[in-house]
């Protein structure tokens, strides 16, 4: 188990993620990329082949308005789900996550795109914050608390 592929990761000097015996503590993940330093705005941030799966329809109206949190919530849960392979699990290994937003209006949309991602959810909770990092265009934090026998 280590840090490949597309693990989500860490914004500054901290761990993406700890491992406490059976239990592993993934650091919150938002929708940048540090090694380019972008931050995801909309669906034309995704990889073209995610668009569609993250709810683009090609009407500028809809898309302008859902489009930064579908984009960034898809991002964010590609992320995890990169991260937890990365560990050796699934996501069904993953046992509870908060949610930050910064508008809990977001919420619907992320949960639709959550559903796509999860068959079975874990326990949550969901907070609305000021500000998140590292801009002021990030709309959703997300860490996760994975089970993974040693």
């Amino acid at each position: 188990m280590g840090e490949t592929g597309r693990v989500a990761k860490p914004l500054a000097k901290y761990a993406p993620y700890r491992r406490a015996g059976d239990l592993v503590f993934l650091a919150g993940i938002v929708a940048a990329d540090p090694d380019i330093g972008k931050v995801v705005e909309g669906y034309q941030d995704l990889p073209e082949e995610d668009r569609e799966k993250a709810g683009y329809t090609g009407d500028m109206s809809t898309d302008s308005k859902e489009g930064p949190i579908a984009a960034q919530a898809w991002y964010i849960m590609s992320r995890l789900q990169e991260t937890v392979t990365d560990l050796g699990g699934t996501l069904e290994n993953i046992v509870y996550v908060t949610q930050f937003f910064r508008d809990l209006r977001d919420f619907p949309i992320y949960d639709r795109i959550r559903s796509t991602f999860f068959d079975v959810l874990p326990a949550s909770t969901v907070v609305e914050v000021k500000e998140l990092l590292p801009t002021p265009v990030s709309r959703l934090e997300v860490q996760a608390v994975v089970y993974l026998p040693e």
